[in-house]
């Protein structure tokens, strides 16, 4: 297991930390000293996806109650996230392009970035599929949406989930101009409801679609492709100041844990699996 600075100052390993600082706090609030809303915080920039979701309301809690830490949450595309970073607004971020995620460390931004879980691209469209895309794959369905001049809604804000669509239409030649696709520059949520009252086509993460299913006309529609495989990082922003960091790191080692990995693999909308985990040990 990874080293890092306990609660109270000492390096420990991470199960040692994770059960002192449990203790610590339940002996806080057993003398009615806690404060509901701890002094100290953490500011973590992660993409629509995770919050829209609820992933972020089932694993984010326990580390607050444990290390006595409040996690302010900003949720924005991973482009916007990976700005938050560069200016030093965050501590740290949680997002889904691995190209700008390496941009982003080579630039010196970063001090650590870790892989945690994944989840796919769906391609969604109305369930009565004008454009008769079903079963087809990724690529020749955005030729037949852009050659029929279907509707189709793009985030159009340099999230993650943009620059995958943006990557799609690149190894198509290139995206045609029609007066049916038009730009959200809102996050995965609201973007669905707009494909949903446009009956349009959308490319959405898996996770958000399936937490928000019961709100929307639309279908997955396109067979599955690894280029719709959509893996998340965490990276720990470089920051002046040992607090701070000691901090970010703390997160990212609770987000890489193995009751961490658990809960997201465990985390379920109507029994469906949102997110899988990247780093549970292989089952012997």
């Amino acid at each position: 297991m990874t080293e890092i600075m306990g609660c109270f100052g000492r390096p420990v390993r991470w199960g040692v930390w994770w059960r002192g600082c449990c203790l610590a706090l339940g002996a806080v609030v057993g003398c009615g000293g806690a404060d509901p809303q701890p002094a100290v915080s953490l500011r973590v920039a992660v993409t629509t996806s995770t919050r829209d979701s609820g992933l972020l309301d089932a694993i984010v809690p326990p580390y607050e109650t444990a290390a006595g830490v409040r996690v302010d949450i900003i949720a924005v595309g991973t482009g916007r996230a990976l700005q938050l970073g560069r200016a030093g607004d965050v501590d740290v971020v949680l997002v889904h392009a691995r190209a700008a995620e390496e941009a982003f460390m080579r630039d010196g931004h970063g001090v650590r970035r870790e892989d945690v879980m994944y989840n796919t691209f769906e391609l969604l469209g109305p369930t009565d599929d004008p454009v008769a895309i079903g079963g087809s794959d990724i690529l020749p369905a955005l030729r037949r949406i852009a050659t029929a001049g279907a509707p189709f809604v793009s985030r159009g804000d340099s999230s993650g989930t943009h620059q995958r669509e943006l990557a799609l239409w690149q190894a198509v030649g290139g995206r045609p101009t029609w007066s049916g696709f038009v730009e959200s520059g809102q996050g995965m949520g609201p973007s669905l409801l707009m494909a949903h009252e446009m009956q349009a086509y959308i490319l959405s993460d898996r996770g958000t679609f399936l937490s928000m299913r019961g709100k929307l006309d639309l279908l997955p529609l396109t067979t599955p492709s690894p280029l719709l495989q959509n893996p998340y990082g965490i990276i720990v922003v470089k920051a002046e100041g040992g607090d701070r960091l000691q901090r970010a790191h703390e997160f990212v080692d609770y987000m890489i844990s193995v009751p961490t990995q658990r809960r997201i693999a465990d985390y379920r909308v109507d029994g469906e699996v949102l997110f899988h985990p990247l780093r549970l040990p292989a089952k012997s």
